[in-house]
């Protein structure tokens, strides 16, 4: 189980957790690097490659563990993680079932929902960190996350109410990025491979999301050959908390109950 753009598994990640365990299902939860308890300089550097490197060396070790069947491993993302979820299901035959949260599916859509001027100031911080990448300098930072207007690579209006819900009270989590993953996300399209999962996947799709739009990912996830999808009357954030939450992972349980029940 991995989280979105920037986001560490303590941001709610815990609550899933606790559920799937109780259910008796056995969770491995991580960060990935350059962000949270992992390791990696410099920090907070998104590289697209390296997460999906770190899900498979997650899936690996999975089937490693004392207790777990090798066979019936299940990979869980959401948002931005959800999209990676689709890719390793797509490229391990050997993963059991996925679940696909609120996915990051369609980098143009997803890119396309900014407002232009916004786009066009990320884009400029975006080359300046990746030129002084080069020379060897420090990253250029750019928030996760901010208020609409500002330059942040989230900025609808329910964002910071959003993500405000999902960090634990007290908690001091570092939100920025270095802003060259600018250049990349326009370029990404995990729902492509949608098609290529062969294992049953589960798509929960919020329909007022304004982060990851719903439309794409329908489309994408409507060519899952075994492809469950799940709609919400939710934003982006809302699923991980409250009634939201309740509904969604109730679902999720009864998902995996079907297609990978508990020994």
């Amino acid at each position: 189980m991995a989280h979105g753009l920037g986001g560490v598994k303590e941001e709610r990640l815990d609550a899933f957790a606790d559920r799937f365990t109780a259910a008796g299902y056995l969770c491995l939860v991580f960060d990935y690097r350059h962000f949270g308890a992992s390791g990696g300089e410099p920090r907070r550097l998104l590289d697209i490659e390296r997460q999906r490197e770190d899900w498979r060396a997650a899936v690996a070790h999975a089937r490693t563990i004392e207790g777990a069947d090798p066979g019936r491993v299940v990979v869980w993302g959401t948002s931005f993680g959800g999209g990676h979820a689709i890719v390793t299901a797509a490229q391990d035959p050997r993963i059991a079932a996925a679940i696909s949260q609120c996915p990051f599916t369609d980098g143009l859509a997803s890119s396309l929902a900014a407002p232009p001027l916004t786009s066009l100031r990320l884009t400029a911080r975006a080359i300046a960190d990746l030129v002084g990448s080069r020379l060897g300098r420090a990253p250029v930072m750019v928030p996760s996350y901010g208020e609409p207007g500002s330059t942040a690579f989230m900025t609808a209006p329910d964002v910071v109410p959003g993500i405000r819900k999902l960090l634990p009270p007290g908690a001091d989590v570092p939100k920025d990025i270095a802003a060259r993953f600018a250049l990349d996300i326009v370029r990404d399209f995990p729902g492509r491979q949608a098609r290529n999962v062969a294992c049953p996947i589960f798509f929960a799709v919020c329909e007022r999301d304004s982060v990851a739009p719903p439309g794409p990912t329908q489309k994408w996830a409507a060519q899952a050959p075994r492809g469950e999808v799940r709609l919400y009357d939710a934003g982006h954030f809302d699923i991980y908390v409250g009634e939201d939450f309740e509904r969604n992972v109730a679902d999720q349980l009864a998902f995996l109950t079907r297609h990978v029940p508990v020994a």
